[in-house]
């Protein structure tokens, strides 16, 4: 018998149950340069089929803003200038609100500033439904979407004469 860590006997041949004989060997092996190799870690079951839909401290892939910028300019493509609002020259920047879902939608779409005319935020928001699958940002976001008609003219839309 050897003496265990705590003055208790224990049994030739087996280790001492105090956890240090691994960590000393690894120490050990570290301390002299020797090629440690790493045992995989067991399966676990209750993590089968999940996955990672979106994490925004990930550094690979675009940053946040380049991701913001990107869901900026989708938003503003997929809008539709109100027929009615270019005839009557109005323009504008309506500012909304939105979270972008499991599937990549934007959802809970709200005027957060209103561009002073209705029909241009009804319009900034169905832009934010139209746009389809956005880059995944967490949390709720804030959009400004520009009614421009100078930019309409830039994209070569024709617009109302006089």
């Amino acid at each position: 018998m050897t003496a265990h860590a705590h003055g208790r006997a224990a049994p030739r041949g087996r280790r001492a149950r105090c956890g240090l004989g691994a960590r000393a060997a690894l120490a050990a092996a570290l301390a002299l340069g020797l090629p440690v190799a790493a045992t995989p870690e067991p399966p676990n079951p209750y993590l089968e089929g999940a996955r990672v839909l979106g994490v925004d401290g990930v550094p690979a892939g675009p940053s946040v803003a380049e991701r913001l910028e990107e869901i900026r300019a989708r938003l503003q493509a997929a809008l539709v200038y109100p027929p009615v609002a270019r005839r009557r020259g109005l323009e504008g920047t309506s500012r909304i609100q939105f979270v972008i879902g499991p599937d990549g939608r934007a959802r809970d779409v709200r005027t957060a500033t209103s561009s002073g005319y209705p029909m241009l935020d009804r319009a900034a928001e169905r832009c934010a439904a139209d746009a389809g699958e956005l880059p995944r940002v967490l949390g709720r976001l804030e959009v400004p979407i520009r009614f421009s008609l100078d930019a309409e003219r830039r994209r070569g839309r024709t617009l109302p004469s006089g």
